[in-house]
């Protein structure tokens, strides 16, 4: 049975039926129902006619933006049936309270700073847990849902093209690779299973050369990794044994096997996933920044966690660390010798860049913008090495050269 409606409930108001351009003077009753308000309009124009009644769903109720400077007039959208106007704000918006009708919380945002701002906060909260911790957790579940069959492909296609660009085919005598081929392959024998993150995963792991990277190594999914000539050269110049070489072999080997790129490619897709569904149209900005700042941090992670790959592989054939972290030692320190380098370099050029357009005071100032911009090019040199992403080198460094780190798994 339906609850009767009080006179003193009543609102005056203007109804605008959409059939004609007069508005019909009403009286607005709230009746409580189970799903929210219904409105009720009784026509004053025809007395006795039967109350126009609205259910909860088919009215727009309207919003308050500011609790206290309500708005003139209230303005309610009937849909098909037109507009509702009242004037008397505070007896609406008290019938509204005596209906049952409760604010939602966009509406409590809208009006109240301090459930905006705790909304705002736990909202900030959820987005860095689900960056830091779901994206990383998610990524290495559905790795496990990718073939081999596509890494292998993908990878094929990565070296043909940087076969075509950086890399160059190796200068090392056969003798040589066949000789660090053979500690490779010795070296594949002595994985542990239990170090295995995805036991029926089974990569074919080769070794391949190449130049023209400077000194470096690195592991593409499905089981390749390709060694420079140019840390091979680093190595003898440091007077370093091949253990140095077979421990970044192990260290790369460890990229492999933790399917690091290819949680990689999961993990960015399952970042942009999730910030696509929370913050919508803009979602396209915020992830491709996210996923660059993604790809950063979680590589260090995962340089981490084939750093503690290497070490178990290498403990297992008897093999020392320490070669392999006094080789990163050494590429750092060269390669932090030649940025200084070349910040000189940069500077230098700077310098004369200046005393150049000054000498020249007809120049324009674009034209002196321009040699500027061509002397620092010319003084500029970029370094990529193995070591250019990551600045916590010298930390994992010293760990490998003590041959554990605190973060590695006990075993």
């Amino acid at each position: 049975m339906n609850a009767p409606l009080h006179a003193a409930s009543l609102v005056p108001g203007r109804w605008f039926d959409g059939q004609s351009s007069r508005a019909r003077p009403v009286m607005v009753g709230l009746r409580p129902t189970p799903r929210g308000p219904s409105l009720v309009l009784h026509p004053l124009s025809q007395p006795g006619a039967a109350p126009a009644v609205f259910a909860c769903k088919d009215v727009g109720w309207p919003e308050a933006w500011n609790e206290r400077k309500p708005q003139p007039r209230v303005v309610v959208d009937l849909r098909d049936h037109g507009s509702l106007e009242i004037d008397a704000v505070n007896d609406w918006r008290a019938a509204l309270a005596a209906a049952g009708e409760r604010p939602g919380l966009a509406q409590r945002m809208q009006t109240r700073w301090p459930v905006l701002l705790g909304v705002v906060a736990v909202a900030a909260i959820g987005l860095t847990l689900f960056y830091r911790y779901g994206t990383p957790w998610a990524a290495t579940q559905l790795t496990r849902f990718v073939p081999l069959s596509w890494e292998t492909s993908v990878a094929e296609n990565v070296l043909r093209q940087m076969d075509s660009g950086t890399l160059k085919p190796s200068k090392l005598p056969r003798e040589r690779q066949e000789q660090l081929k053979a500690r490779f392959d010795a070296l594949v024998q002595h994985t542990p299973p239990g170090l295995r993150r995805y036991p029926g995963y089974q990569p074919s792991l080769s070794l391949e050369f190449r130049s023209g990277m400077g000194a470096n190594a690195f592991a593409l999914p499905g089981g390749k990794v390709v060694m420079t000539d140019g840390i091979v050269k680093a190595a003898a110049d440091k007077g370093l044994d091949d253990n140095a070489l077979v421990g970044v072999l192990a260290h790369e080997i460890g990229h492999v096997v933790q399917r690091h790129t290819t949680r990689m490619v999961v993990q960015q897709g399952v970042l942009s996933m999730g910030l696509g569904l929370a913050l919508g149209d803009v979602s396209g900005i915020v992830s491709t920044g996210a996923s660059v700042l993604t790809g950063l941090a979680y590589s260090r992670n995962h340089e981490r966690e084939a750093d503690c790959y290497a070490i178990a592989v290498m403990g297992q054939a008897a093999l020392p660390t320490a070669p392999m972290g006094q080789l990163l030692l050494a590429i750092a320190k060269d390669e932090a010798e030649e940025e200084e380098d070349n910040k000189k370099k940069e500077k230098a050029g700077q310098d004369q860049a200046a005393t150049a357009t000054a000498a020249e005071p007809g120049a324009s100032s674009p034209e002196r913008s321009r040699k500027r911009k061509m002397a620092e090019d010319m003084a500029s040199h970029p370094v990529w090495s193995l070591l250019s992403s990551h600045p916590d080198t010298v930390e994992r460094a010293t760990e490998l050269e003590k041959g554990h780190a605190p973060h590695c798994a006990k075993g």
